[in-house]
């Protein structure tokens, strides 16, 4: 336990001072790693936790950033105010997908192609709301770019380099707060055998909804950075059910229901994609879908070499292996 410890402080203290020494480039690749390690996180609560497979989270980035942008484009609402708005919308429609599917039983494949339907139901939606730009886009005033501006969430790439960093960290330490506390353990038990939880007076009901709740609300911010990070928002880019898979493709590679498994899946799968991409470009050549092929491919090695995923067998090599008595997850232990 002190032997993680001591690596996650370097680590974090790493990540604090990398931006003073990398070029504008590589601090964007480091922001895109912090923002999927952070709703890869979000996602591995509702699916690695509590066993409830979520295919498009998507729906949470994009209500999170159209709530916050439309907010703060049309009323002036100060972003730090438009998040709570934001994430109280995206709760309320988790809300409401989990109580019908709980509610009537829908579980499994099923869940699964509910929150598929919800996400191509808004993208439709939007797609047609001319109030937030339908499907022409909708475009925040980007003022004071290149100064630090914190209220209004403008600056340069550092500002949001720091952000995302939070962002991270925070969803780690709630995933460690839930995984270690009555809430994780009730999770873990409706994932590994729901009927058996029920039968020994967990409210399976309440901890479900509870753990789609918490993935939304997470999700939400990670839509918010979106929305001012790129300053333009697209419903066929944003809702689109590859960016729910973008979400996933992390905690499946790095290791679903454990803490370092989302940032590490993240990791490794963004700076595969940005090297590939730096290679085509040195090349000049142009693939089409280079991207979905790459992911393709790394998630099928993985299934085929690592099924547990990358962090599980990497943290035994290193000394982290750290076993909880918790056997979910197709037989393999929690890891920190």
């Amino acid at each position: 336990m002190q032997r993680s410890r001591a690596a996650l402080l370097a680590l974090l203290a790493l990540l604090l001072v990398v931006p003073l020494l990398l070029d504008r480039y590589l601090q964007s690749v480091l922001i895109l790693i912090l923002y999927f390690a952070f709703v890869g996180q979000a996602w591995n609560i509702m699916m690695g936790f509590c066993g409830q497979l979520s295919l498009g989270h998507a729906l949470f980035v994009g209500l999170g950033a159209y709530t916050l942008a439309a907010l703060f484009q049309h009323f002036g609402v100060n972003p730090w105010l438009g998040m709570l708005a934001a994430v109280a919308v995206c709760v309320a429609a988790a809300t409401v997908i989990g109580w019908l599917a709980f509610h009537f039983g829908i579980g499994g494949t099923y869940f699964a192609l509910l929150t598929i339907a919800f996400a191509e139901f808004t993208r439709i939606g939007f797609d047609h709301f001319g109030w937030v730009g339908a499907s022409g886009g909708f475009f925040l005033k980007v003022a004071q770019q290149d100064q630090v501006n914190l209220l209004h969430l403008r600056g340069h790439p550092p500002v949001f380099y720091y952000f995302a960093l939070a962002l991270a960290v925070l969803g780690f330490l709630l995933s460690a707060w839930l995984l270690r506390g009555r809430a994780g353990f009730y999770f873990r038990a409706i994932r590994d055998n729901e009927e058996a939880a029920r039968a020994t007076g967990v409210d399976v009901f309440r901890y479900k909804l509870l753990a789609v709740q918490i993935s939304a609300g997470m999700t939400t911010l990670g839509g918010v950075f979106f929305a001012f990070y790129y300053n333009n928002l697209f419903p066929e880019q944003i809702f689109h059910i590859s960016r729910s898979i973008e979400i996933i493709l992390g905690p499946i590679i790095g290791g679903v229901g454990t803490l370092f498994g989302p940032v590490l899946g993240a990791a490794v799968l963004t700076v595969l994609s940005e090297g590939i991409n730096q290679l085509l470009t040195m090349s000049g050549y142009e693939i089409p879908g280079v991207k979905q092929i790459l992911y393709g491919i790394a998630l099928g090695l993985a299934i085929s070499f690592m099924p547990g995923g990358i962090w599980p067998m990497l943290a035994r090599r290193l000394g982290f292996r750290r076993d909880d008595g918790d056997r979910g997850n197709g037989g393999r232990d929690e890891h920190a």
